[in-house]
């Protein structure tokens, strides 16, 4: 039997919402170990000059507990 955690956090990019995603999962499996899934909860984008500047996603990451 395993049990996980969940926790949420905010990753951004100037790049993409998926750019948001991959660099947010890329810095939790750093500090996370056993991360088995990431739903991505909310996207938001910051707009300067009438452009896009930032894609914000909010996430919650599921990782399983060490025995």
């Amino acid at each position: 039997m395993s049990v996980a955690r969940t926790t949420e956090i905010s990753s951004t990019s100037t790049k993409s919402f998926d750019d948001a995603v991959r660099v947010g999962v890329s810095r939790a499996t750093q500090t996370l170990r056993n991360v088995r899934q990431a739903w991505v909860k909310d996207q938001e984008v910051m707009v300067e000059n009438d452009k896009i500047t930032v894609y914000k996603v909010n996430m919650k990451i599921t990782f399983v507990l060490d025995d």
